[in-house]
């Protein structure tokens, strides 16, 4: 297969793309406005945009739009896109359909460390009031990146990635972490305990312009890194020699991948908590509708992604309201069964 095939293969996908596209750009205004109307404290649409616009509006309604709706609105916006880009980025890279950002260690040092940070921050008197608030997920932010770093030089081979080599060694820090957020769990008290478990299950409940402005940027340059590297990604499809073979840098192209990825869902996970399946489900779903070509499929996927951490977010603050569930436990619930229903596909197929 040379260049031209695989520009074709991107034509093949233009039809369906050029409706599903806009709907999935309808379905996140639709959805974001949803997630600002929606609480514990409902509001409509006039008072929104009467908010938005300087328009008379209860001045408590106008602080609940502005100061928690809509950015708890973008964040989940953010965290959706790249969590789900991240996972389409990832699944290319290893060419394994079911693979996600949990491969390469980002989401679990990040753990780790922001679970060090809940036992043990008491202690760190040098830190300022001021700066305490953003502690834990600067903390968690560089405990996913060392880890990304310790995988990665775990499967350097004659200055080359290994993937193979990648994945096991991404298994086996994996359940290092785990091991060591089990331990801190088991020698932390119980209120510390119980905010380790919330922050495990992802929460946006944080959220806020302060956060947003930290996440937002760095999500939207992962976005487009990875929107650069989709030629490398559609050749690397084919295998690494095909793709050197078309003239793609393909080493070049993992280490930016895999920094990219880790910044964007170590950024986060560091502000949310760990988020599972959004990675996997969304560039599947957009994937059966477009096909595979990582140019279309990597906007759609972080599109679709947006889509459902709004969507997810709404639900777990009306299903216990005025209370919330973590975002984590709504997605597990969706995700799983779209995950087991896949792999039902997939043997259904092989075997027919």
């Amino acid at each position: 297969m040379t260049e031209s095939s695989i520009a074709v293969s991107e034509e093949s996908v233009a039809s369906p793309a050029a409706v599903i596209l806009p709907l999935l750009v309808v379905g996140v205004i639709g959805a974001f406005l949803l997630s600002v109307a929606l609480g514990p404290i409902p509001i409509t649409l006039r008072e929104i945009g009467a908010a938005l616009t300087g328009g008379p509006v209860d001045a408590m309604l106008r602080d609940v739009i502005l100061e928690l709706r809509i950015p708890r609105s973008l964040m989940a916006l953010a965290v959706g896109a790249v969590l789900a880009v991240g996972g389409t980025a990832m699944q290319g890279l290893f060419r394994n359909p079911l693979a996600d950002p949990t491969l390469i260690g980002v989401s679990g040092g990040a753990a780790l460390a922001a679970a060090s940070f809940i036992v043990f921050g008491a202690s760190f008197t040098f830190i300022p009031d001021g700066l305490r608030l953003y502690a834990m997920p600067f903390a968690a932010f560089l405990g996913g990146m060392v880890v990304v770093v310790v995988i990665q030089r775990l499967a350097q081979r004659d200055g080359r990635t290994d993937i193979a080599t990648m994945l096991l060694a991404g298994i086996a820090v994996n359940a290092v972490v785990m091991a060591g957020i089990g331990l801190l769990t088991f020698i932390g008290n119980d209120a510390q305990l119980r905010t380790i478990n919330f922050w495990m299950l992802g929460s946006l409940g944080g959220s806020g312009w302060g956060p947003f402005s930290a996440v937002g940027p760095v999500a939207l340059v992962v976005v487009l890194a990875c929107l650069g590297l989709a030629r490398v990604l559609d050749g690397m499809m084919l295998g690494e020699r095909e793709a050197q073979t078309l003239g793609f840098n393909v080493e070049t192209a993992k280490r930016l991948l895999i920094v990219a990825v880790a910044a964007g869902v170590g950024t986060a996970v560091a502000f949310c908590g760990v988020i599972v399946f959004v990675g996997i489900v969304a560039p599947h779903m957009i994937r059966l509708a477009i096909g595979p070509a990582h140019r279309v499929l990597l906007i759609g996927a972080a599109l679709l992604g947006g889509i459902l951490i709004l969507l997810a977010d709404t639900l777990c603050r009306l299903i216990v309201a005025p209370a919330e569930l973590p975002i984590g436990i709504v997605t597990s619930l969706l995700g799983a069964p779209f995950f087991l229903a896949l792999l039902l596909g997939r043997g259904r197929d092989s075997s027919a």
